[in-house]
């Protein structure tokens, strides 16, 4: 009762601090029972022992996970975006392609990618993280590779078509997969340095491209060709070493000692997340996402950011070549944005893990967004265009990890929260569709529909639905911190309790 009274009291204060998590989670209503169920490793140890022993925990399990998974999705949006590289090198010429059949490629895979997102996160529960991740992998390396061998428009929308279906796993089920080993408040820093391999890969794209254009002509294939090839045969190699690199879930992973997995089910338990234990499927957890309010307001804020960023990775470069610089130049030239952003959302990702301001942040960081893609355009001037691609690239980028994270911070539950990121992010990535129509070369050197397109997307959807949703959770946990929502586990079990999830009264969202 004491906790109840204190969460009442600092309602009462008026405060609208986003708590962190374990200034809002106490331990009593243990999910699934972990607590009760897992030995304590460190029984009888001092709290500053413990702390050093979580510090030595945390540092190995960010060593095993991080850096690979962050190769993994590098080469990923590589794969996904270098059609833009391989297109100012003459793809749409040397296969005789009109404008419309080349926004064709782009739109057939964000269909497939995004029909398929919401199935990949049962699959990757049920196959194991281990197997699924290296298997989708080495799947899409073949596509791509092939993307290189092909001769005409019909070849490569086929290859795109199941390009867009094998990586559909790789992005949600990632985030998933990082949801079921940190807490809410160690999440999003993690989820942002992953997701800066996006960023990362544009510019280390444009550098690459360079080099393999000037393979043109060996083996009879233009160079657009050889970036294909290269880098599938590249993804490949990736794919199949990850059998021995990714790792399962805490509960099985081999990389941790026994201690090692009890004392991260038990940290996990504290911060109330039911992910790291075992949970059957049921389709319960569907219908308890589909009704949810957080799922829709969640798929609006994701669809701001995430059309705007295919928008902007699959048009840099025939943007920047429009500003009047030559093929290379321009490929060259897409380095700094990406690099850039790539800091700035690790930065922005540490920051919301500090703060716990997720939707405040996203806010900010859209007006960086609508700035930069208004820069783009009101002038005909290339270098204040070009800046513009910097400051808009600021809106976008870190804008991805910090609203995937907003959303996995307040769904509890091992599947109800993989449902509910399949769901934002496959409809988020549904806009890749917009995103590849919305610059025609007809609209070529402006691309003022295209601009346009871009900032309502961040001011309507991703900063207006950031509102929103800010809004509507501080109001849910002020009734929560009221007690208004205590009737809802009265006379309940502890398991009954533990299947509300996210419903519980004492759960607390992130603001």
């Amino acid at each position: 009762m004491a906790e109840k009274a204190e969460a009442r009291q600092h309602a009462e204060s008026g405060s609208d601090r986003s708590p962190s998590a374990n200034e809002m989670m106490p331990v009593k209503a243990d999910p699934l029972g972990v607590l009760n169920s897992v030995p304590d490793p460190d029984a009888g140890l001092s709290d500053e022992e413990r702390i050093k022993l979580d510090k030595k925990l945390m540092w190995k399990i960010d060593l095993f996970l991080i850096p690979w998974l962050c190769l993994l999705y590098l080469v990923s949006f590589l794969d996904r975006t270098n059609i833009g590289n391989a297109k100012i090198q003459g793809l749409q010429t040397d296969l005789k392609m009109t404008n419309n059949e080349y926004n064709n490629t782009l739109t057939v895979f964000f269909i497939t990618y995004a029909l398929a997102e919401p199935v990949t996160q049962v699959l990757l529960k049920r196959l194991r993280p281990s197997i699924f991740l290296p298997t989708i992998m080495v799947l899409w390396a073949i596509c791509m590779t092939t993307m290189g061998l092909v001769h005409n428009y019909g070849g490569l929308i086929t290859a795109r078509f199941f390009l867009g279906l094998a990586e559909a796993g790789l992005f949600p089920g990632v985030q998933f997969y990082l949801s079921c080993w940190y807490k809410r408040s160690e999440f999003g820093f993690r989820s942002a340095i992953f997701f800066s391999a996006a960023a990362l890969a544009g510019s280390f794209g444009g550098l690459l491209a360079a080099a393999i254009a000037n393979m043109d002509g060996i083996g009879g294939k233009p160079g657009w060709a050889w970036i294909f090839i290269l880098e599938g045969l590249f993804t490949l190699i990736i794919g199949i070493i990850s059998f021995w690199m990714v790792h399962d879930f805490p509960d099985e992973a081999k990389f941790l000692t026994q201690e090692e997995r009890q004392r991260t089910l038990r940290r996990l338990a504290a911060d109330k997340q039911g992910s790291s234990k075992h949970e059957d499927f049921q389709f319960a957890y569907v219908w308890q996402v589909v009704k949810d309010w957080k799922t829709y307001t969640g798929m609006i804020i994701y669809m701001g950011c995430d059309g705007v960023l295919y928008a902007f990775s699959l048009f840099i470069p025939t943007i920047i070549k429009n500003l009047g610089y030559t093929a290379t130049h321009a490929q060259l030239l897409t380095v700094p944005p990406y690099a850039v952003a790539a800091v700035v959302t690790v930065l922005v990702g540490w920051i919301a893990d500090k703060t716990q301001r997720r939707g405040q942040i996203n806010m900010f960081m859209a007006l960086f967004g609508i700035a930069g893609f208004s820069m783009l355009i009101s002038t005909e001037n290339p270098h204040v265009q070009y800046a513009g691609t910097f400051i808009g690239a600021l809106g976008i980028y870190p804008c991805i990890p910090n609203t995937i994270t907003w959303a996995a911070n307040n769904f509890e539950g091992v599947y109800a929260r993989g449902v509910a990121l399949g769901f934002i992010i496959g409809w988020g990535n549904l806009n890749g569709i917009v995103a590849s129509n919305i610059y025609r070369q007809s609209d070529a050197p402006r691309y003022i529909p295209g601009h346009a397109v871009c900032i309502v997307y961040e001011a309507l959807l991703l900063f207006g639905g950031s509102v929103v949703q800010h809004i509507g959770l501080r109001i849910e946990n002020r009734r929560r911190q009221a007690g208004k929502l205590d009737h809802l586990i009265e006379g309940k079990t502890q398991e009954e309790i533990d299947k509300l999830g996210d419903k519980r009264p004492d759960f607390m969202y992130t603001l």
